[in-house]
């Protein structure tokens, strides 16, 4: 049995090593490819903009909406703001909404509709292919030949399609991507964890595939796309919940070439509550899994290049990790505790396995090197590290459960993220749309906390001390996962 496990140990070990040598290998090519001082945005090398208004290029805007209450009025209305020739501009505001929603869109369209804005506001009466239908209906009657998608959440400011428009100056150009930032890191604890995450993804993963020509990804908003690509890779498909990564590579796989601008930036509102963010991460990685399954085989067997492919590989399976996490999780204390009472595993089995240092610095390293690049205040920003990263295991559960579900085939709905507009000072909690239930994965959650917690003292009884700091990390990740769920449940 300890020869069983221990195997199944370093098999998780081993997979996580990998990917985190990967990260490691991004960072070190993201620092490689600028020379910047600490929290200096990086360089904005525009491409030549049309010398008269009539030479832009037409573009659709187009905003998905779904009881999005709180924040329908202040996305449309940046977006009306977008500085782009009126001609040329064609906004569509798709709403698959059961509630006001639609009543308080209709009346910020009327507004400005009577300004002189070609903005439409297009109904569905059922969510058919839920926002990938939505986006795909919308598409059937947009007159513009570059299609912008902005979620819900998100506030872009008005000089966006003057700076990414330019971008489309080759016609194999296909996607433009912009980074992501934030319109409420500092409300929370949260709130912070997450925007190192999102950092990271944005400052490290995109910039470094992006600048040695490897795929990247269309992040669902924040981007525009030319709609021959679309049209040409299949257009919005409604069999994963991640359509937006769907239909990123098909688009590559066909030849079209994508960019991403990280000097351009559109904040946004992060979920400020645990059951907000389980639900996201847990549709992120659902649809990420679902979406290696369908392309992984067609990816690997393209005529891209051999780097190409294998960090395309890597990038399309990286949510498939939480089941490994669990794994390293449970049988860490266990095996250590066996070694020291019974001499099995041998010294050698950890003596190896300790090269999975090398693993977890490259996910620390990827982390500090996000911060460093995008902020002046970038080291103390970093206080919260310990905390991002026992909280990423804490989601382990609820994410496996995700894993567990996309491998069998297994459908669900889309599940949206709650907005709730924290940004103007409303507590997430009074809000319409808050998640106050207990889930049932909490429960789960609470039961491996205390398992760690029980395998915490098992080390400190056996005096296995380097063991400790990851003991402490599965413990704390799975508590504060568990201890947030019971606290909103109570408020």
């Amino acid at each position: 049995m300890i020869t069983v496990l221990a195997a199944l140990y370093a098999l998780a070990l081993a997979v996580l090593l990998v990917y985190g040598l990967n990260l490691l290998v991004l960072s070190l090519t993201r620092i490689a490819s600028d020379r910047l001082r600490p929290g200096t945005p990086p360089p904005d090398p525009e491409a030549a903009p049309p010398h008269s208004d009539d030479d832009w290029p037409a573009v659709t805007v187009q905003l998905p909406l779904y009881n999005e209450a709180h924040v329908a009025r202040r996305l449309i209305n940046a977006c009306a703001r977008l500085d782009y020739p009126k001609r040329k501009l064609d906004i569509q505001v798709l709403d698959d909404s059961t509630d006001d929603t639609t009543e308080r869109a209709a009346r910020c369209v009327r507004h400005w509709q009577e300004r002189g804005v070609d903005i439409t506001l297009i109904h569905r009466d059922d969510r058919n292919g839920y926002k990938a239908g939505a986006l795909k209906n919308g598409l059937r009657l947009a007159r513009g030949e570059l299609i912008a998608v902005f979620d819900a959440d998100f506030a872009p400011q008005p000089d966006f399609l003057r700076r990414i428009v330019p971008r489309f100056d080759d016609e194999d150009i296909g996607m433009v991507q912009a980074r992501w930032g934030h319109l409420n890191d500092d409300r929370s604890l949260l709130t912070r964890l997450q925007a190192l995450g999102l950092d990271t993804h944005f400052a490290v993963e995109q910039h470094a595939r992006h600048a040695v020509g490897c795929f990247i990804n269309f992040n669902g908003t924040a981007g525009c796309w030319r709609r021959r690509c679309i049209e040409d890779a299949g257009g919005w498909h409604t069999d994963t919940l991640t359509e937006d990564l769907d239909l990123s590579y098909r688009a590559q796989l066909e030849g079209w070439r994508f960019r991403y601008v990280p000097a351009l930036e559109v904040p946004a509102e992060l979920p400020p509550d645990l059951n907000a963010l389980r639900a996201q991460q847990f549709r992120w990685t659902k649809g990420g899994v679902k979406t290696a399954r369908k392309l992984l085989g067609r990816l690997w067997f393209s005529d891209n290049p051999l780097g190409a492919r294998l960090q395309g590989a890597m990038h399309l399976s990286a949510y498939g990790l939480y089941p490994f996490v669990l794994v390293a999780a449970a049988l860490h204390a266990p095996l250590l505790v066996s070694h020291a009472v019974a001499g099995a595993p041998g010294l050698g089995f950890f003596t190896a396995m300790s090269a999975g240092l090398v693993g977890f610095a490259g996910f620390v390293l990827a982390l500090v090197v996000a911060q460093r690049a995008l902020y002046p205040d970038w080291k103390h920003r970093l206080r919260a590290l310990p905390l991002y990263v026992a909280g990423s295991m804490g989601l382990a559960v609820s994410n496996t459960r995700a894993v567990w579900q996309a491998l069998r085939g297994r459908r669900s709905a889309f599940s949206r993220t709650p907005k709730h507009n924290t940004h103007s000072g409303r507590a997430w909690h009074e809000s319409r749309y808050a998640l106050r239930c207990l889930p049932a994965v909490a429960w789960a959650e609470l039961g491996a906390a205390l398992y760690c917690g029980l395998g915490l003292v098992a080390l400190v009884a056996v005096g296995a001390w380097t063991a400790l700091p990851f003991q402490v990390l599965f413990t704390v990740g799975f508590g504060l996962a568990a201890a947030a769920s019971f606290r909103q449940a109570q408020s």
